[in-house]
Order: structure tokens, then C-alpha cells, then sequence
């Protein structure tokens, strides 16, 4: 969307709070949140001063709105992982995240993320950069570092408000693959626990939070590998459809049922006896649907299972039932 040089308030807006006006005129590419976040950024004055998002917009009053900058050099991505695109049009684009990559640069992960990637092969969402400098341009939703799986990025404004909004209200479904320690013994199990921050280690999350929000998962099984040896408490392939969007929210909820992720070395899927088979969790983001920004059309992607989890199956006599991720037996 081009933005517009310079608007003149009318006399029947006069006295509206800016964000709001500022929204207004933009619609529906800009949300009112996004407006105030190019007011915070300097990016919005009136008669040629900075303001503040409560500010009133007076009638006659030229109001200027510049468009986001980027840094130059972090246009240029110095190490662009390669990346599966499984479809991309003017609003959307929808990926295959490996696992192993961080979605976006953050403390320690300055380049080689997701966002480098995109930007890469679709430098024209470079302009979707946030206006306080954040490099997260088209990022609604996030993947864990080594969770693989499919992921959907917002190429504009429009499409950001609209799939920020469809991720809000929980109208958007997620499906997960999940290989876990030890035999699940109900077919279907829905977890209701709520998530915070660990109240000692910090980096983990927890259901026993001081400070907690609301978390839903719905658990089912789809095959049990029965142990080998005494010491091996075998593992179970599950699918999970999680109703919030809870960081580790997934990787927590089973862990809290006696059932980690294999290979989660951060919630006890991965000892001396099992989860050696993988170098990350064994969980896979198989399949996301969602409502289309412009033409409201709901579609459904499906990413192929991670390589690493496919073998591991395979090993036991699985290989998949269709696209949607059941898998079989062939033993």
C-alpha cells in the first residue's frame, strides 16, 4: 500500500483521538495497534511535530505519515538459509520450517533465521518491517527453534491484521505430530492447564506458574511402540491440535502428563535410555488452516513430516495412511 504524503483532518473528524484517525484512513491495510506504532516510531507528525497516539487530531491540521526504513545492510541477509515455500501469492506466503532455525534474529541469532531467508527470496516484504526497527517483517505466529513444520508469513499490512486477528481469536487450526516417551494409555486426552514463565529456570515455561494464562491441547494416539528391554519405556506417536497458542505449549502439556517429547532435553525427553534418536524434540507442525486475508476462501496447507521423525517410523513398521498424517501400520 502506498502511503499517502500528507492527509488534511476534515471538520467532521475533528477532536478524534490520531491513532484512531490515522487507522481510519489507512484502512483496511493498517490496524489501529499498527498506527500507533508508527506514531510511537516517529513516523507520524502533525504540522511538521512529533505526537502521541492519544493525541487529538484538530480540523485542518496536516497530518505526514512516512513509511517504515530499513537498515540497509539488514536488507541484504548475510546468510540466507535455504527454505521449502509450499505457496506464496500477493498476501500470503506459506513454508516448511526445518528444524534448526530460528524464525527471527534475536539475542544470539543474528542472521541465518527464517526472516533471512524470506527476505532472501521475497525481498518485498523487507517493507513489512516493524516501525520500532524489529526485524520480524510478516511474522504472525512462531515455531519453536527445533520444531519443524508448516508456518504462514504475511506478505502485507492487510494480511498481517487479518491472520494477527484469526490467530487472536483461535480460528485458525494447528495440527502437530508428536513422538513421545513411554506408551500414552488413553486413545484421547484434553489438557486443560494453564502456562507461565518457570518460577526458577527461566528459559522453561511451566503449568505450576505463579503467573499463568490460559492453555488447551487436545491429545490423541495414533500408535504405540511397546519397549524392547526392560529399562525402555517404549514411545508413542501422537497428534496434537492445540486450541492456544502458549509458548512450549505443546512441549509442556505432555511433559506434564508423564510424556515429553523425545529428544526435548528441556522437559525430559531425552536420557540415557531414550529420545537418543533424535538432536531435537520430535515435534512436527503438520498441517495449518486458515481464512485467505483478501478473498476469505478457508484453505488448508499440510508440511511434509521432518525426515528425522519419518525414519523413526518407518523403523517401526509406519508409513503414512494420507496427507492428513495418519499413519498405519504395514507390520
Amino acid at each position: 500500500m502506498q502511503l499517502p504524503a500528507t492527509i488534511v483532518v476534515p471538520p467532521e473528524k475533528d477532536g478524534i483521538r490520531l491513532d484512531l484517525f490515522v487507522a481510519a484512513e489507512l484502512y483496511p491495510e493498517y490496524s489501529r495497534s499498527q498506527a500507533a506504532r508508527l506514531i510511537k516510531a516517529g513516523l507520524v507528525t502533525v504540522d511538521g511535530a512529533a505526537v502521541r497516539p492519544s493525541s487529538a487530531a484538530r480540523a485542518g491540521a496536516r497530518i505526514k505519515i512516512s513509511p517504515p526504513l530499513r537498515d540497509s545492510d539488514a536488507a541484504t541477509p548475510t546468510h540466507a538459509p535455504p527454505i521449502e515455500v509450499l505457496f506464496a501469492d500477493a498476501e500470503v506466503i506459506v513454508v516448511n520450517k526445518p528444524a534448526g532455525l530460528t524464525v527471527h534474529p534475536a539475542p544470539g541469532h543474528h542472521d541465518g533465521t527464517l526472516v533471512d531467508a524470506l527476505l532472501a527470496r521475497f525481498p518485498d516484504i523487507a517493507a513489512m518491517a516493524e516501525p520500532d526497527g524489529v526485524l520480524r517483517p510478516g511474522i504472525v505466529h512462531r515455531l519453536d527453534k527445533d520444531t519443524s513444520g508448516v508456518m504462514v508469513i504475511a506478505r502485507t499490512p492487510f494480511a498481517k491484521t487479518s491472520l494477527s486477528g484469526q490467530f487472536q481469536d483461535r480460528s485458525v487450526t494447528k495440527t502437530y505430530l508428536a513422538i513421545v516417551r513411554g506408551l500414552v494409555t488413553r486413545d484421547s486426552i484434553r489438557i486443560e492447564r494453564s502456562l507461565g514463565r518457570h518460577p526458577v529456570e527461566r528459559k522453561r515455561m511451566s503449568v505450576n506458574s505463579k503467573v499463568a494464562r490460559d492453555a488447551v491441547s487436545n491429545i490423541g494416539v495414533l500408535a504405540r511402540f511397546p519397549g524392547s528391554t526392560r529399562d525402555d519405556p517404549g514411545s508413542t506417536l501422537v497428534r496434537v491440535r492445540p486450541k492456544t497458542g502458549r509458548t512450549h505449549q505443546i512441549r509442556v502439556h505432555l511433559a506434564s502428563i508423564g510424556h515429553p517429547c523425545l529428544g526435548d532435553p528441556l522437559y525430559g525427553g531425552r536420557t540415557s535410555s531414550v529420545g537418543g534418536e533424535f538432536n531435537r524434540q520430535a515435534l512436527h507442525a503438520l498441517a495449518l488452516s486458515f481464512d485467505h486475508p483478501r478473498t476469505s476462501a478457508h484453505i488448508e496447507f499440510i508440511a511434509p513430516i521432518a525426515s528425522d521423525m519419518e525414519c523413526y517410523l518407518r523403523a517401526r513398521g509406519l508409513e503414512p495412511a494420507s496427507k492428513t498424517g495418519e499413519w498405519i501400520s504395514v507390520v
